[in-house]
């Protein structure tokens, strides 16, 4: 069970509370889980008890007990406890990571798209400025990712970002996302521009306005990737980072870093067909760290698009490569060892961690080599 699985289990309990009379709200559109912190019990917890109790009319942990008797049995949980004021902790069965694996494996690069944010309509104001319009273009890519109907409003021609930049040239992100709304050529001038139908909708809804610190893309002096990731890794409203460190291949380089942890993922799987294994989780892999990142994949994405901040998918990304880059040396056989169950549920692991630093690293229009 990934963390996004375990939001929907805990909403569909809130939900049957309320249908059957138990409790007295509004159901929340999404509810929020996150790992638990140092001291807590379990592997996930939630506050939506704390956050329903004043509109139910009853305590937290009265709250906290409906929903209890409502999660009891679920598939993927081994137990659920109710802890201080009325928190909800979660502990995973022994499995959870072979079902994490599993999801990935079958989600592939896409793995973290969700529809939480199904019927949300975003247009984001005209964007002139080079920076802002990478990073509101990587936004909308993000919204789309979690099922919202997003675009830039217009995208003057010749900025970088915009249809037809140099990374593409055909109009569209990384991926075939298109960044923008549709366009149609006028005949008689060749300019482009959108439907009038849709011209006329998008007129109707408000433009959001991104406050991002200006700055300029450089992809002549530092490449495609390493100009994105510059504008896209730190916070929008920060000044971007500084460009030439970010072209030394060296670990204290995070862009390298998280590039050549996806490149160490692509050839181990190589290294282990050469030794006569592939990649299939067995027996359960004791490495929480890298399963604990992988499995927040999910909620990153979407707290990245709901806060309109591409940093925090950069941020992820280096915490997943720094994890896999510390758990590749168990992956493959040392001297005469065979292969084994636990060696070939290794490589899942590290095969589905660089599926999400691929995946990730699409998000941001950045290239995931597979050697560097």
């Amino acid at each position: 069970m990934t963390p996004a699985d375990l939001s929907l289990t805990v909403l569909h309990a809130v939900r049957r509370a309320v249908d059957d009379g138990a409790l007295r709200v509004d159901v929340p559109p999404v509810v929020k889980v996150e790992r638990a912190r140092p001291g807590g019990v379990g592997d996930y917890a939630s506050n939506v008890a704390l956050a329903l109790a004043r509109s139910a009319g009853r305590s937290a942990l009265d709250v906290a007990g409906i929903l209890e008797e409502r999660l009891r049995d679920t598939p993927g949980l081994r137990e659920v406890a109710v802890t201080g004021p009325g928190f909800l902790n979660f502990t995973l069965r022994a499995d959870a990571g072979g079902e994490l694996v599993r999801a990935i494996r079958e989600a592939g690069e896409s793995y973290g798209s969700g529809t939480a944010l199904a019927g949300v309509t975003v247009r984001f104001a005209d964007l002139t400025e080079s920076r802002a319009l990478i990073v509101a273009e990587t936004v909308v890519r993000l919204l789309r990712s979690q099922g919202a109907d997003a675009a830039l409003r217009h995208h003057p021609p010749g900025v970088a970002g915009a249809p037809g930049d140099e990374r593409t040239g055909d109009g569209e992100a990384p991926g075939g996302d298109q960044t923008g709304d549709q366009r149609i050529t006028d005949e008689r001038t060749g300019d482009r521009r959108a439907p009038a139908a849709d011209q006329t909708h998008d007129q109707q809804i408000p433009a959001e306005h991104l406050h991002i610190h200006p700055a300029p893309h450089t992809p002549d002096l530092l490449g495609p990737d390493a100009a994105r990731w510059a504008l896209l890794r730190a916070a929008p409203q920060d000044r971007a980072l500084d460009g030439a460190p970010l072209l030394v291949q060296h670990e204290r380089n995070p862009l390298f870093r998280v590039r050549y942890a996806h490149s160490r993922a692509r050839r181990l799987v190589v290294n282990a067909a050469q030794l006569g294994f592939q990649p299939s989780y067995d027996v359960p892999v004791p490495a929480p760290e890298l399963l604990g990142v992988l499995g927040d994949h999910p909620l990153v994405l979407l707290a990245a698009a709901r806060h309109r901040a591409p940093d925090r998918v950069a941020r992820h990304l280096e915490a997943i490569a720094d994890a896999l880059l510390a758990f590749q040396h168990t992956v493959l056989p040392l001297g005469d060892e065979k292969p084994s169950a636990a060696h070939r549920s290794r490589l899942a692991l590290a095969e589905a961690a660089g599926t999400v630093l691929a995946g990730g690293l699409s998000v941001l229009g950045i290239s995931a080599p597979e050697r560097i």
